[in-house]
């Protein structure tokens, strides 16, 4: 692989490396940081990605081999929403959330998780039911589903209460969504992109951060690339659509236990 073709094939796969890392660490700043660490690594020795099976999954195994060197911090955050997120990370079972995200958010198969963590496919199976089953079981809270298809809508709203949580409305559109969240207060937001009235789902989040602060956002789109960009501020959680039970799931229960507040209970 020449350096022109290299370059090609790691952009297109970098911001999905970028996502991954932030919700890995809970933080945007700490995760690219591991994302730029692990191109300096490649740039030095291409030996971890043109022996990987694909270079995607070898892109990820070179950034797990950097994560896990420097103990797979998160961000070292002494007070609030953060610092209780890391108290309850530590009692995760090793390894669990990481075979959980790319299991489930980056759709690798079991087989390739296992290559990129450098362990069975067996225990990547185990390791990814105890995560779900331990990080859903960490917190409960409200969550407001912005959503202009009834049917995704509805879906939303099963996989959210079948987790434990409280639905506090679903809206259609901007207006709706911020009068929804003055209403009753959400601890979480999914928000698809594009809204019934052509209204924008990333701008109605805006209003209610804006209006009652920080709190985790999920969002969910057709198109996640104009999100992943770079050139500005980039949510930790987005699921691409048509997306999967298990992603909803995984990225509900990652945003709660990253982003946990007060008004969750433990």
């Amino acid at each position: 692989m020449t350096q022109g073709d290299l370059g090609q094939t790691i952009g297109a796969v970098l911001p999905y490396l970028r996502r991954y890392a932030r919700a890995l660490t809970g933080s945007q700043t700490t995760g690219d940081n591991y994302a730029a660490a692990t191109l300096e690594a490649i740039l030095a020795d291409r030996e971890g990605i043109s022996s990987a099976s694909s270079p995607k999954v070898g892109l990820f195994h070179v950034f797990h081999g950097i994560w896990a060197s420097t103990g797979a911090p998160v961000t070292d955050e002494a007070t609030g929403p953060l610092a209780k997120a890391q108290s309850r990370l530590s009692k995760l079972t090793a390894n669990s959330r990481e075979a959980l995200l790319l299991h489930t958010i980056e759709e690798f198969t079991l087989p390739e998780v296992g290559e990129i963590m450098q362990v069975s496919e067996a225990e990547v199976t185990e390791l990814v039911n105890l995560a779900r089953q331990e990080m859903a079981d960490a917190v409960t809270g409200r969550v407001l589903i912005i959503e202009d298809e009834a049917i995704i809508a509805m879906d939303l709203e099963s996989i959210v209460a079948d987790l434990g949580h409280r639905v506090t409305g679903v809206a259609r559109t901007r207006a709706a969504a911020v009068e929804l969240a003055q209403q009753e207060t959400p601890d979480l937001v999914l928000a698809d992109i594009q809204l019934a009235d052509n209204s924008s789902g990333i701008d109605a989040v805006n209003d209610i951060l804006g209006a009652l602060g920080d709190r985790p956002v999920i969002f969910i789109t057709a198109f996640p690339e104009r999100l992943l960009t770079g050139e500005r501020p980039e949510p930790a959680f987005l699921i691409s659509k048509p997306y999967s039970e298990e992603q909803v799931r995984s990225a509900v229960s990652q945003a709660m236990f990253f982003s946990s507040t007060e008004t969750l209970k433990a």
